[in-house]
């Protein structure tokens, strides 16, 4: 199992910042200066090694060298800003060059502000304590992310739930992915997936998705659709590459009779089985227009019952089922213990009472 032994995220995430530098001394400078638990300092000695970082995580802001062997500072910041298309990623050069040409050139290739060799601690903080804290208000802010996250909140009403059971399905995403030790940018990814994951319902007929009815098994084969637009509608978001797997997947089963692929066990991503076991555990515990809320105990059986019969991954359920029966309060929803994520929007459109649905059950 994938379960990697990384140290659990506290909610307020230090901001994530990447050194690069072909001097280990400058580089160990940097990282002395930038030593506190405000910030979380990775470190790559060459222009390649830090354009396969920033493939892989997200960071904050870049703290580069202007001058260094092979690929220099100008060129790691158009393939930045270029090939890895992103835009609003803070890059500080760091340079010993004071000249208005060698400067200049660098603003062409993409850099957002400089600081000078060798570094002087207060220059360096007050620069990239102001890179930072614009780059996360830029990332609160990105306006397709706040549609989508109202979009999916509007599906959430239609389809006959409040708006606590996103909430819940992203606050306990979390809580078990913390559990398993998964890392900040899979954890925001899950947190997102609570709201996002039906989102593809925008797509299906309301005539399907609030039949009060059983559903005919051509009226059940366009609902399943719902997870192929929903991974359409965010497949275009660099943002969303973690949280694509489990609007896709979400409905997979371990034993191979889930849809829409057919996934079996660890072929199934684990982000998609983490989801999917907090979504299970909300339908199961709290009340919906069409069931009562079931007592722990029985959800417990439920839960149980699904992995004898080969749904469920054995030892994720094993330890979600450890946190139910020992740490249950670590389930409740706290106003604080969430983001946003389209909710204020969502509750701005539904003032105007453009929302006045008739909340049906919807199979």
């Amino acid at each position: 199992m994938d379960y990697r032994n990384l140290q659990s995220t506290r909610n307020n995430d230090p901001y994530h910042v990447l050194i690069v530098d072909d001097d280990p001394a400058h580089r160990a400078l940097e990282r002395e200066i930038l030593a506190s638990s405000k910030y979380a300092v990775c470190e790559a000695s060459s222009g390649r090694e830090a354009l396969d970082a920033l493939r892989s995580r997200s960071f904050d802001a870049v703290l580069l060298d202007k001058r260094m062997p092979g690929m220099d500072g100008d060129e790691v910041c158009r393939h930045i800003r270029g090939e890895l298309g992103l835009g609003m990623l803070p890059i500080l050069m760091v340079t010993g060059f004071g000249d208005i040409d060698s400067l200049t050139l660098s603003l062409s290739a993409g850099a957002s502000d400089f600081v000078r060799k060798p570094c002087q601690p207060s220059e360096l903080l007050a620069r990239l304590d102001a890179a930072v804290i614009h780059k996360r208000l830029t990332d609160q802010l990105d306006s397709a992310e706040s549609m989508l996250f109202a979009l999916a909140r509007m599906v959430e009403a239609k389809d006959g739930n409040t708006g606590d059971h996103c909430s819940r399905l992203s606050h306990n995403g979390v809580v078990l992915g913390k559990a398993l030790g998964l890392g900040p940018d899979e954890l925001m990814s899950l947190r997102r997936g609570g709201v996002l994951h039906d989102i593809g319902k925008l797509g299906i007929p309301d005539s399907i998705l609030l039949k009060p009815g059983k559903l005919t098994d051509e009226e059940w084969g366009i609902m399943r659709q719902h997870v192929d637009i929903g991974a359409r509608l965010v497949g275009g978001l660099k943002s969303m590459r973690l949280t694509l797997p489990i609007i896709r997947h979400h409905h997979e089963r371990w034993d191979g009779s889930g849809y829409p692929d057919g996934l079996r066990g660890e072929e199934i991503p684990l982000l998609a089985r983490v989801f999917q076991m907090v979504d299970i555990y909300d339908a199961l515990a709290h009340a919906r227009p069409y069931k009562q809320a079931m007592a722990r105990q029985q959800v417990i059986e439920v839960l149980e019952a699904e992995v004898a019969r080969g749904w469920r991954d054995p030892e994720l359920t094993a330890m979600f089922l450890g946190i139910v029966k020992t740490h249950p309060e670590d389930l409740n929803v706290s106003p604080s213990s969430h983001e946003d994520l389209g909710l204020s929007l969502f509750g701005e459109i539904r003032s105007t009472g453009a929302l006045d649905w008739d909340h049906r059950p919807s199979q």
